[in-house]
Formats: structure tokens, sequence, C-alpha cells
């Protein structure tokens, strides 16, 4: 049989407060293609199918039109859906219902019996072969929030220790119930230990607390493949060609410019091979301009050599980001017929100043303007220029006025 491992499409997401409908849309139409070129017979989707947890109804038309597109035109396939961290994991499972007929599977919650423990058969999702018999199974395990993963008492580490827990355990369920000749595949949405991250993973990690990380060692080694979830750099873990995130199929920051997205797919039978990385279409570019920082006077030379975008699709038109190095703080930058998407500024280097404690009275004679000062040639490494001098005291001369 023959897998497609994907993750992290984000549907809805902004980037720099630009739409990217455009991008997605046809990210779906190059992948509903690709099954078909490819022959998949199992889409695993490893969460963050949509960016934010109460998507469009843009958002879910969009996902629920390529889920009939891929379905339509390859009749034999099989998905799999887990939730990730950015889904609303009710909202996910919501249609299930309706796709009991279908060979679509999704999974977001972690389900529990009266008796506070997980149903594991929820989380066990079987895979056919042509003739309608359970050929493998899959772990199809979604993003675990606390109270999700068992409760290890006495241990160091709460999260890591809970969740290897829950993958032994739920292997050892399978275990039980599978014959010899099964193969076993795994899912999850969450972070590995010495995973490459990008600058939009280490926004995720701050917005989750400081997630503690999994080892490669927590997937049980008779699991055939593990298709992970939350990092959005392709990549394989801990060495093992079998454990892998696939990435995101959209550059998520301009730290991606040279990196090309990626689909994984692979054979399975008693063991995995063919395994390849498809390269996935760039269909809007990123441009920084320049490539290092420089002084605004180079940086706008250099805009000015930007080719027009007139008769250009607007959806296709780059994104940019330009890296200006200032002297100080810009009232504006004027923007060529691009995407401005970002100012990367960098000042010069503030002198070290030794940090010195200032006494309560001393402190009382201080003046607004001498703070401001102060703080200024830390941040700028320069005196006020005298026109923001004046602006700033007519400030506090205002607000003067309006305590009096």
């Amino acid at each position: 049989m023959k897998f497609l491992h994907t993750a992290d499409w984000h549907i809805g997401q902004l980037f720099h407060e630009y739409d990217r409908t455009y991008e997605h849309q046809k990210f779906l139409d190059w992948l509903v293609e690709t099954l078909y070129n490819e022959k998949i017979d199992v889409l695993l989707i490893s969460g963050d199918v949509f960016d934010i947890s109460n998507p469009s109804a843009q958002s879910i038309k969009m996902f629920y039109t390529f889920l009939n597109q891929a379905t339509s035109k390859n009749p034999d396939l099989q998905i799999i859906i887990t939730a990730g961290n950015h889904d609303s994991a009710s909202r996910l499972e919501a249609p299930k219902p309706l796709l009991l007929s279908s060979k679509i599977q999704i999974i977001g919650l972690v389900e529990k019996d009266i008796e506070g423990k997980i149903d594991f058969e929820k989380l066990v999702v079987p895979i056919y072969d042509q003739d309608g018999k359970t050929k493998m199974y899959c772990l199809a395990v979604p993003f675990l929030r606390m109270g999700d993963y068992p409760f290890i008492p006495d241990c160091s580490n709460p999260y890591t220790e809970g969740v290897t827990a829950l993958y032994k355990e739920l292997f050892e369920y399978l275990q039980g119930i599978k014959l010899d000749n099964q193969a076993i595949i795994a899912m999850g949405h969450l972070h590995t230990h010495n995973a490459e991250i990008t600058e939009l993973d280490k926004t995720e990690r701050l917005i989750m607390g400081g997630v503690e990380c999994i080892p490669a060692t927590a997937f049980h080694q008779d699991i055939k493949y593990v298709a992970l979830g939350h990092i959005h750099k392709a990549q394989k873990i801990g060495g093992k060609e079998h454990v892998r995130y696939a990435g995101s199929p959209l550059p998520m920051s301009f730290s991606e410019i040279n990196y090309k997205h990626q689909v994984v797919a692979f054979d399975l039978e008693d063991e995995m091979h063919n395994l390849k990385s498809i390269d996935i279409p760039l269909f809007v570019p990123l441009l920084r301009v320049p490539l290092n920082h420089k002084p605004l006077h180079d940086v706008i030379a250099l805009l000015e050599q930007l080719p027009t975008s007139d008769e250009a699709d607007k959806a296709t038109i780059p994104y940019l980001e330009v890296r200006v190095f200032l002297e100080g703080p810009e009232p504006a930058l004027r923007q060529k017929k691009v995407r401005l998407a970002k100012i990367d500024v960098r000042y010069p280097d503030s002198e070290t100043l030794e940090h010195q404690l200032i006494p309560p009275e001393q402190l009382q004679e201080l003046q607004p303007i001498d703070v401001f000062g102060k703080i200024y040639q830390t941040r700028y490494n320069s005196v006020v220029p005298e026109d923001i001098l004046n602006l700033f005291q007519q400030v506090v001369e205002e607000v003067n006025q309006t305590s009096e």
C-alpha cells in the first residue's frame, strides 16, 4: 500500500495580514492531482488543518471540497485526519456521522469511559486493502492537551512521561487485537527532541507555554512509520527514517525563504520502502531586499530596481521583506508595487553601559525628558534629534496641563 503524509496546512492563515486563500487552494488542487498520479492508497494529515479553532465558512468549504474532490478522483483512497493544537478538536470531529459510510476518519478528541480510562478503540483506525480486509492499523493520536494523557505520579516531567505512556499503552492495546501479519503506523502532533524549528515554531512553543519534548523512543520500534505534525520544517527525527515531520505545505515565515516544502510518500507492506519527498510548488514567491541589512538610501535604490507589477495577477505578487539598517527611527518607509509584508530594522549596537541602581532621592530629581534621553540613547546609540525632542516636550506639557 502507498501512503502520503502531510500536516500543518493552516487553512485560513494570514501571512503578515495578507490573505492566503489563493495559495491554499493551489496547494489543495496540486495535492488532489498528486494523490492520483502517485496512486496513493492512504492519506495521513497530522494536525493543524485550520489556522484557528473557529475557521471561516470559506476555509471550511475549501477543506471539505478538497475531501470530496480527492475521494471522487481516487475512489479507493482512505484518509486519516488528526487534530492539531490550532484546530478545535470537537469542531473538526463534528461531521464524523456524515463520514461513517466513507473512507475518511477524523480523530480530534481523546475519549474516556465513565471511570476516566482512555477509550483506546477510538484512537485506532483500521486500514483496509482492496478486498476490504484489514491490512494494518493506525494509532491516530491527535494533539494532546492536559488531561488527555495518563497521569504518572512522582515523575519529573508529567507531559513527556504521560504522552510516552499513552503511546505505549495504545500500542499494547492494539497488540492484543491485531493479527501477526498486520503492520502498525502512528500519527502525532507534538514537539520531539532535537527537532529543527523555524521562526514560527518558536512562537508556537511560547504560545503553548514551552511544552516539553517527546523522544523518538516514545514510539515502539515495531511501529513501521510515525507521521508527525506541529513542526513546520520537514525532517526525520532521532536519525530514524520512519519517524518524520512532513512540514507545512506553505512558507510560514521569511526564515523559510530558501526552503523547499514537501509531502512524504512511502510504500508499506511488512516493512516501509520507497520513501521519497515530493516537492510542493511555490505558488507565491518570497522576496528579501536586500539579502543583508543596508542603510536606508541603499535599500531605496534596490527597491527602485524591482520590476513593476501593474499587469501581474494580484494573487501571485511576491511577499516582500525589507531589511534596513537605520541610525534612528524613521517616520515612514515607502514601498514599491509588491506586497510589503515585513520591515526588518536593525540599529547600531548600543554602547555597553553599566547598569546603575538609582537611589530613590535621585530618581525624584530626574525629569521625564532626562529619562527619555537615556532610553533613546540605549536603544538607538545616539542623542535624541531636536525635532523628536520638541515633540516629546510638547507631550509632557500637555500631560502636565491635563493633570492640573
